[in-house]
């Protein structure tokens, strides 16, 4: 006589399926995908541009808590793609250009970290399969091996957007400290110009601003010709 089937079979059976949908690459993916539209969302919503506006609350206008209060905060919205140069004017006109600068830098560096966390958790394995491209494949290889100089060179030239630098670099095998490292290093001309410029708003014709905002419109330009060079000499490929 045939023993009879146990009963917990199919339940297990279907939970185990269910486990590898819900944890396979591209439900990750997805995941991903979901989590930055919300933050993005959110961050349209709340305006955080009102801050240039209205100001830092009075009760943190100044000190050690408020500039630590101001990194985390710059670090979440670079997640939810806010404009990084207006994050760094609003610090260096809330705190000045030596603490602007601080929190400004701590700030792209979490946001950074983050970024690049949820997308080689979440994105990297999904997105791999569809490295097919040549020139997607030659990024993938010289970020992989050469990723601290890779990333260090995409973070001076300003005309790569951030966000696409940190899932680029979290789609390759690149590792996490020298995709730090490279990102604070990196980022210290164009922000610390920004917060400078914040930080003397209110002067627009002191030697400071006006340094400033010649770095950024020299180097603004230079981002167009090299992109404009680029596209032209894709074209001829």
């Amino acid at each position: 006589m045939l023993d009879p089937v146990p009963a917990t079979r199919p339940a297990t059976g279907l939970a185990t399926r269910c486990t590898r949908v819900l944890f396979s690459p591209w439900s990750r993916l997805s995941l991903l995908v979901v989590v930055l539209l919300a933050a993005a969302t959110t961050m349209l919503l709340l305006e955080p541009q009102r801050l240039l506006a209205a100001g830092w609350p009075v009760q943190l206008s100044g000190g050690a808590v408020a500039v630590v209060l101001f990194g985390l905060a710059y670090g979440v919205c670079t997640v939810a793609f806010v404009p990084r140069p207006l994050l760094n004017l609003a610090a260096g006109a809330l705190f000045g250009a030596q603490a602007g600068l601080a929190a400004a830098l701590a700030g792209t560096v979490l946001g950074a970290g983050i970024s690049f966390g949820l997308g080689r958790v979440l994105g990297q394995d999904a997105l791999r399969t569809l490295l097919r491209g040549r020139w997607m494949r030659a990024a993938d290889g010289q970020l992989s091996r050469h990723g601290f100089r890779s990333m260090l060179a995409l973070r001076l030239f300003p005309g790569v957007p951030f966000a696409a630098a940190n899932y680029c670099a979290a789609v390759s095998r690149m590792g996490y400290p020298p995709f730090l490292a490279a990102t604070g290093l990196g980022s210290i001309p164009n922000t610390a110009a920004y917060v400078v410029a914040g930080s003397e708003a209110s002067s627009p014709t002191s030697p400071a601003f006006l340094a400033a905002m010649g770095f950024i419109v020299l180097t603004g330009l230079g981002a167009a010709v090299v992109a404009w060079r680029r596209r032209h000499r894709l074209g001829a490929e």
